[in-house]
């Protein structure tokens, strides 16, 4: 299958350069993909398309400020982004511009040296253990906003708004940004009308955000993200599948996490490189709310998934003949925002 198929074109004026405040007063686009229908609310109004029979599972995993600005051997500056600590003390970095193994970094009173480097990923040393590292990127680290995001705001703000309102367990470089639209307010609405909330943790890397670069969609290499989902909340989302009630998704890696369940083997921790695309048989996931998604992206081909067969009857073809594609150039003609800090859609 061609990544070209996956391609549709975006005024640049509705990417989203900021969040809505507050935040559930984003858009709603709602796709039914039985009725082929498609309307419109605030995300507020999400609550009365749920009931006592839903669960609704996020993803509870915390954005660190992995972006610094740091200094090279030749005194010119270099962008580095922190992705993960493969072994003690080892990270996979992001370098902007690249860099050549053996070189030294310098971070305030840090050094850092980078072992080797492969399509401007690179593996760097560090005498810090993982905690101490965390403290420094705390203390002076910037937060990792999409390059689409230009913003001169504090950097106090932006650590709150890219960050959803349950985020608990610290380990992603990437917003898991459907969460974006939901309050404490509307979380205890839903939990008053008896939706079941559930958490389950993805730490959004590399895996999420990496463009789709090869012709062929086959081709691409989802890289590995650490996730993980507690014995007991498992169990209860299979019980809920057997008792015909629904699974919501809040967001793409929550999808992903929880399709990488083995109901033989309930806990699980560990790396996924799962790539949902069509044609894919969900067997967790009943609705799935998520933002607007980037073209030729890995969560364009998720959501694309979800709305075609074998969910539904319609085969994928390309993205311009698909029920996402008519919710999305609905989407563009009323001016809805777009990525990130954009507005949601709810597919049931």
């Amino acid at each position: 299958m061609k990544s070209s198929l996956f391609d549709y074109n975006l005024p640049k004026a509705l990417i989203a350069q900021k969040p809505a405040s507050p935040r559930d007063a984003s858009r709603l686009l709602v796709i039914n993909r039985k009725t082929k229908t498609i309307s419109h609310h605030k995300f507020s109004y999400i609550a009365n398309f749920m009931g006592e029979n839903d669960i609704l599972v996020f993803n509870k995993t915390k954005v660190f400020p992995a972006r610094i600005i740091a200094r090279k051997e030749t005194g010119g500056k270099i962008e580095v982004l922190f992705l993960e600590e493969i072994r003690p003390k080892i990270w996979q970095v992001l370098t902007k511009p690249r860099t050549k193994e053996g070189h030294k970094i310098f971070f305030k009173d840090q050094e850092f040296t980078c072992l080797n480097q492969d399509s401007n990923q690179t593996l760097i040393k560090t005498k810090l253990k993982k905690d101490e590292l965390f403290y420094l990127l705390q203390k002076f680290g910037k937060t990792p906003l999409p390059p689409y995001i230009k913003t001169n705001q504090k950097e106090s703000l932006l650590r709150k708004q890219y960050q959803t309102v349950y985020a608990q367990k610290t380990g992603s470089v990437a917003a898991p940004t459907a969460g974006f639209h939901f309050t404490k307010r509307l979380i205890r609405k839903l939990k008053n009308k008896g939706v079941k909330i559930e958490f389950v943790t993805l730490h959004v890397g590399l895996g999420t955000f990496a463009p789709i670069k090869s012709e062929n969609l086959e081709d691409h290499k989802i890289h590995s993200e650490y996730f993980e989902i507690k014995k007991e909340v498992a169990e209860r989302l299979f019980d809920a599948k057997k008792a015909g009630k629904r699974i919501i998704a809040v967001g793409t890696t929550t999808t992903r996490a929880i399709e990488s369940l083995d109901e033989a083997c309930p806990e699980i921790s560990g790396k996924t490189n799962l790539f949902i695309y069509p044609p894919f048989k969900f067997k967790m996931t009943d609705a799935l709310i998520t933002n607007f998604h980037l073209p030729r992206s890995t969560l364009l081909a998720l959501v694309s998934a979800f709305v075609s067969y074998p969910q539904t009857k319609e085969k994928f073809r390309d993205f311009s003949s698909s029920l996402i594609d008519k919710a999305y150039q609905e989407a563009i003609k009323r001016g809805y925002r777009f990525y990130s800090f954009g507005d949601a859609c709810f597919i049931i």
